[in-house]
């Protein structure tokens, strides 16, 4: 899968929680700071907004005509 956005995506749309989490913190370990990435989902993962805070990350959340939403996490 490509984006425009960043070549870093963790697409768990269909993944079980904590999988998507997991995966997600496992993204942010391998990239660099200042580099983004892309996670998508069908729900707002409100409990990760506030870990990324804490972690000084910085997030934007869109929401897709087809439900998805993409979070976009810099490091």
């Amino acid at each position: 899968m490509t984006h425009p956005k960043t070549p870093h995506i963790v697409d768990a749309r269909y993944m079980e929680p904590p999988e998507p989490f997991v995966q997600t913190m496992e993204m942010l370990d391998r990239i660099q700071p200042g580099e983004k990435m892309l996670l998508l989902l069908f729900r707002e993962p409100h409990p990760l907004y506030r870990v990324l805070l804490q972690n000084g990350h910085a997030y934007e959340t869109e929401l897709l005509p087809d439900g998805t939403f993409e979070i976009l996490i810099t490091r």
